[in-house]
């Protein structure tokens, strides 16, 4: 946080401005944990498409970009 708070690290993504496409996503996974977070991601890595989503979470294997779609993803291996 105190890099943000320096404005080292810069979070270019204004919820208000993707509203549509965000309650979209939460719609379309409602049967799966999908929380306001995810959703967000899922929407930044539509936005940013050379980016990838570093998590723990693993239904990022499951989330689909612009509909059908993998998500590059950097998570430790599930052993």
């Amino acid at each position: 946080m105190e890099l943000v708070r320096r404005k080292i690290v810069v979070v270019g993504f204004r919820l208000e401005d993707h509203v549509a496409p965000v309650a979209k996503l939460l719609g379309k996974y409602a049967g799966m944990p999908m929380s306001l977070a995810d959703a967000c991601l899922v929407r930044m890595s539509e936005c940013y498409a050379d980016s990838a989503v570093m998590t723990l979470d693993s239904h990022f294997r499951i989330y689909r970009r612009h509909v059908r779609q993998a998500i590059p993803v950097i998570m430790p291996d599930e052993r």
